[in-house]
């Protein structure tokens, strides 16, 4: 079967497999198997990662029962020595119900391929060392009930079982309460042919034992009595043998670990282990891996006995997944919104720029697709198929156009550029090169208005984007449908008047009135009045702010509020009246919109009655009808999340409603959520908040 029967065979077969749910490493296995003619129904599920995907699919190839193991609550280890076992005829799901996994269903395996009476000693949760140790015992025959005890960890029961090798009395250090450092200190001094007793008492640490222990060794060896010139020494029991024979111990562990792209060997340090390449080799052999051997890791692990020491001696080729789709913009991104502070605290506001102009048919942005992943091969020689990089999904957004290359993204006007929400703006920008006054005329603009100049006695501009004026501001009306900046500030007789559905942001403000949906930002502000569902923010040093009447829902920070004279200055955060009103506003908005909703639902109603009655509605009019109904609906969801934002900024909990970095004079007065306070006299670095019902003072 071709690779493109595979791929029609399984869209005719597997149209789930469409379904995002599918990884393409989860796509590849199944092609993969169909491919080798195999009934992927088995393993063709969501549930199922790759790696278990390839586990079913070699046993498929290899025809043994993989249905026995096709179970998504089974890991993929799991699932391998699941395999292997039923390749020998062996059953490992019973220990699997059991509780047990991975590492420990390998020793399991192991034990009864060995024909080894397991199951007489196993325990529920005993751990993989812990069976390996049972497993290494009966294969050498050893009484294993002395060291058959859930009170040892399997270190202890190692000690114990070398002790038995070395056919020693293993009943002197086999108190549970010794560690296995204390274990092997008593299991050594018994192999040297040493009287243990003077130390085997648990008030001593295992660095106590050893420093005894080689203490009565070089006492034995100065008196003649142990390893003498003939290479003999006595045994407890009296026999003698040559020192060589402790020389007999093959003690290693191999463990798999990285899903089986990587093999470690450790050798642990114990008396007589002589492990040797061939013993290495002989395991990996046994365990199938045969892929990425480092030869050279294996012979100096055994030539320069490398002990106690976790070394890698085989390691696979990973897949590497293919990189995702990215865009490269040719315009700039990082717009320096925040202004540079200045040496005094304040920040420069003249000299910030605010936005990124582009040209008609200039380049914005390249597409980059996405590259093929590179296939990989794990240390049991099997294939491990890479993941392709991801796609990204086209741009979208208005004033750009793409070229028939389907990766270039053309502006198709000069224009001011935007990159917000992850959608691109292109929207028209009229620059004035001149100062605005009453002479201008009114100025309406659909886009974003930037103005050189200054704005004089009359002038009025109306923009649905932003309004950036490069100069100063006096008796104007400026609408915005986005942010407005007044690089140079505002200074009238409480004749100007800033609306704004976004930030408003200048150098200074004086006597102005000022409305906004976000922040409202500033060096100083004076005599000013301001409605903002943000924040007021007064920054530097020297920041004032002074006089008027500030309602902010979010709060306020200044760095002084008032001044000397006690000139009245109002501060109303939280659930004020502009609260209400927005609140109000989005209770009508919500109406309104249910009461479309109610409508297009009537209709929908109605389209679906005609249809079941066999009349026929154009499909066009049934798109644009559900296409409204999504509209609206993310409309409402938008509008109340909103308003429980909104909500949610103004709990009793308000952090900082009020801060002042700087000194907060008498005769201000502070309002939060309708409790008023007005402050008696001159208080430095204070956060004004609620507490129950009384605004009250913590320092800063």
């Amino acid at each position: 079967m071709d690779h493109f029967d595979a791929n029609n065979q399984l869209e005719l077969r597997f149209p789930m497999m469409e379904n995002d749910e599918y990884q393409k490493a989860q796509n590849q296995e199944i092609k993969l198997g169909i491919e080798q003619g195999l009934d992927v129904a088995l393993y063709s599920n969501p549930e199922f990662n790759w790696l278990q995907m390839e586990q079913i699919r070699l046993g498929l190839r290899d025809k043994i029962d993989a249905s026995v193991y096709a179970n998504p609550a089974y890991s993929y280890e799991s699932m391998r020595q699941i395999r292997l076992a039923l390749y020998s005829g062996i059953n490992l799901i019973p220990y699997i119900n059991r509780g047990f996994v991975d590492d420990d269903l390998e020793e399991i395996r192991l034990a009864l391929i060995d024909y080894l009476p397991l199951d007489r000693w196993l325990r529920d949760g005993m751990c993989a060392p812990q069976i390996r140790e049972i497993r290494i015992g009966l294969c050498e025959k050893l009484d294993i009930v002395s060291y058959f005890d859930s009170r040892y960890n399997w270190m202890q029961m190692r000690e114990l079982r070398l002790g038995l090798e070395k056919k020693l009395d293993t009943s002197v250090y086999s108190n549970p309460l010794f560690s296995h450092n204390q274990m092997r200190e008593l299991r050594l001094g018994m192999e040297a042919g040493l009287d243990v007793s003077s130390y085997c008492s648990l008030v001593y640490s295992a660095t106590d034992m050893k420093g005894k222990r080689l203490a009565l060794i070089e006492q034995k060896k100065s008196s003649g009595t142990v390893n003498g010139g003939s290479g003999q020494k006595k045994e407890r029991g009296g026999a003698k043998k040559s020192i060589f024979d402790d020389l007999d111990k093959k003690e290693f562990v191999i463990s798999v670990e990285d899903n089986g792209n990587k093999a470690f060997a450790y050798i642990p340090f114990v008396s007589g282990n002589a492990v040797t390449k061939e013993d290495i080799y002989h395991d990996l052999e046994r365990r199938g891996i045969v892929y990425g051997i480092r030869h050279d890791s294996i012979t100096d692990l055994i030539d320069r006995r490398r002990m106690n020491e976790k070394v890698l001696i085989a390691e696979g080729i990973p897949a590497n997944r293919g990189q995702d789709g990215w865009f490269e913009f040719l315009v700039r991104l990082d717009m320096p919104r925040i202004p540079a502070p200045l040496p005094d605290g304040s920040v420069d506001y003249v000299n910030i720029e605010a936005f990124e102009m582009v040209d008609e048919g200039e380049k914005i942005v390249i597409y980059h697709p996405a590259q093929k992943g590179s296939t990989g091969t794990n240390i049991y020689g099997e294939s491990i198929h890479a993941e392709d990089g991801t796609e990204k999904k086209q741009l979208r957004g208005v004033g750009f156009t793409i070229a028939p290359d389907g990766v270039t993204y053309i502006s198709k006007m000069n224009g001011k550029f935007e990159f917000v929400g992850g959608r691109i703006l292109i929207t028209n920008m009229l620059v004035i090169r001149e100062d605005v006054t009453a002479v201008t005329g009114r100025l309406e603009v659909d886009g974003s208005v930037h103005v050189i100049g200054s704005i004089y006695s009359g002038g009025y501009i109306k923009a649905t984007g932003d309004i950036i004026i490069e100069h100063n501001v006096e008796n104007a009306h400026l609408i915005a449908g986005g942010n407005i900046m007044i690089k140079k500030g505002s200074c009238s007789k409480n004749d100007c008047f800033i609306e704004a559905d976004g930030e408003v942001t200048g150098s200074f403000f004086e006597a102005a009135n000022i409305n906004a949906g976000g922040d409202v930002k500033a060096n100083y502000i004076m005599n000013s009045n301001i409605n903002t569902k943000g924040k007021v923010v007064v920054n530097g040093n020297k920041a004032l702010l002074l006089g008027g009447k500030i309602c902010a829902i979010r709060g306020v920070d200044t760095y002084n509020l008032g001044n000397r004279m006690h000139v009245k200055t109002s501060l109303d955060i939280g659930r004020n009246q502009l609260y209400a009103n927005v609140q109000a506003q989005y209770a009508q908005d919500r109406k309104q919109l249910l009461d479309e909703l109610d409508e297009l639902e009537r209709v929908r109603n109605k389209i679906r009655m005609m249809c079941a009655g066999g009349r026929e509605v154009p499909e066009e009019q049934q798109r644009k009808v559900y296409a409204a109904i999504e509209v609206k609906t993310q409309k409402l969801a938008e509008l109340d999340g909103e308003a429980s934002k909104l909500a949610n900024m103004t709990e009793l909990g308000m952090k900082e409603p009020v801060r002042v970095r700087g000194t907060a004079y008498g005769g201000s007065t502070i309002t939060i959520n309708n409790v008023s306070y007005m402050l008696p006299k001159e208080v430095k670095r204070v956060i004004f908040k609620l507490r129950g019902k009384q605004v009250v003072m913590t320092n800063i």
